[in-house]
């Protein structure tokens, strides 16, 4: 009797273990949510790049998020929206924050004039930071 036991015991864990290995196959390795993870710091380089720099902080000061959700995929039209109104001038790019990457971008977005080299050296300096991160990563915007 105790090695019928035995063996119903060892055929019921190996049911538990196969059902286990089954549901990985079938859906996958199962990832945190996004709630569970961890806000990504990013130290910007207010060094290198200081109008860009200048202009989050005081946006930020002024109430805009510290925190971009990159959404890569709505970036073109955050960027027509928030870009809406704001006339182009002659040797300066229209530097907006958040960034139109961030799903918190677009409408109401800072705005400011700022040098273009200055502004595009961000942004690709940026984007290679965060170019690993997949969308709906939160990304904290930190100056030292």
């Amino acid at each position: 009797m105790k090695k019928l036991v035995q063996s119903a015991i060892s055929v019921i864990v190996g049911l538990v273990i196969l059902a286990g290995v089954f549901e990985y196959l079938v859906e996958g390795p199962s990832l945190p949510s996004q709630d569970d993870q961890d806000v990504v710091q990013l130290v910007f380089p207010v060094d290198r790049y200081p109008e860009t720099g200048e202009h989050i902080q005081t946006a930020i000061e002024e109430g805009q998020s510290a925190t971009c959700t990159i959404q890569r995929g709505g970036a073109e039209e955050n960027r027509e929206a928030s870009l809406k109104g704001i006339p182009t001038k002659k040797g300066y790019d229209r530097d907006e924050w958040p960034m139109a990457m961030c799903a918190e971008g677009g409408t109401g977005a800072s705005i400011e004039y700022i040098n273009p080299s200055d502004n595009r050296g961000a942004g690709s300096w940026v984007g290679n930071q965060l170019d690993d991160y997949p969308d709906g990563t939160k990304v904290e915007f930190v100056f030292e």
